[in-house]
């Protein structure tokens, strides 16, 4: 396939980002509804953005993270990437002054992957040609259900077309909000789980470091 991992994963940004914008004003839709209705609202958004954005990035940079906020876990998408160093394991077995330390390090490090996911993808949202999309209705609704899959089909010149699920949870306040994001199998929570990982070793261990020295990984095909 000619479109890269990555260009759908920016897709799968955008998208998501829409659909925050659309749960404020579409008034509780199932998560379906939400990312169905949004699809269209993104893309006039980065349609709107391409006239400015050269000349004022942090505006354009600025309006990406107020869409994205509502509807991303953040902090806790960076809490599964540190995996077993941001254990409620781990967390129990320190001291008062270590989980201090280990709540800074998980608020920093929600912060690190916020930044960074906005300023890495952002940019490519902006050079996305317009490929067919399409949102899988659910053979059954998702009123009741804390945890919830949405399936989407992104058609370029291949025959068959890309497959993404966006794997969606309710927060305490019953509000859809991401977890992960499935690209073709490849599954992006893990991705940067084990580049975490590797990072930790790199940094015999020292957390900080790992946050000081993070970058995003861009997935290619």
């Amino acid at each position: 396939m000619s479109l890269s991992l990555k260009r759908v994963w920016l897709v799968a940004c955008c998208l998501l980002a829409a659909s925050a914008w659309a749960e404020s004003s579409t008034g509780g839709l199932p998560a379906y509804g939400v990312v169905e209705d949004a699809t269209e609202r993104v893309m006039a958004v980065v349609q709107e953005a391409d006239a400015y954005a050269d000349e004022d990035p942090e505006r354009y940079y600025g309006e990406i993270q107020e869409i994205l906020d509502p509807v991303i876990d953040f902090r806790g998408f960076a809490r599964s990437v540190m995996g077993p160093y941001a254990s409620s394991e781990r967390y129990r077995s320190l001291d008062e002054e270590g989980r201090a330390k280990l709540r800074d390090q998980l608020d920093r490090f929600s912060e690190v992957m916020r930044i960074g996911l906005v300023r890495t993808y952002g940019k490519g949202l902006l050079a996305f040609g317009g490929s067919r999309i399409e949102v899988v209705k659910p053979e059954s609704d998702d009123v009741e259900q804390p945890r919830v899959s949405v399936r989407q089909l992104i058609y370029n010149d291949e025959p068959e077309p890309y497959v993404l699920l966006y794997q969606m949870g309710r927060d305490k306040a019953g509000e859809w909000k991401l977890r992960n994001v499935i690209i073709e199998s490849v599954n992006l929570g893990e991705i940067y789980r084990n580049q975490f990982q590797d990072s930790a070793r790199k940094y015999e261990g020292d957390i900080d470091s790992v946050i000081d020295n993070w970058s995003t990984v861009e997935v290619e095909a």
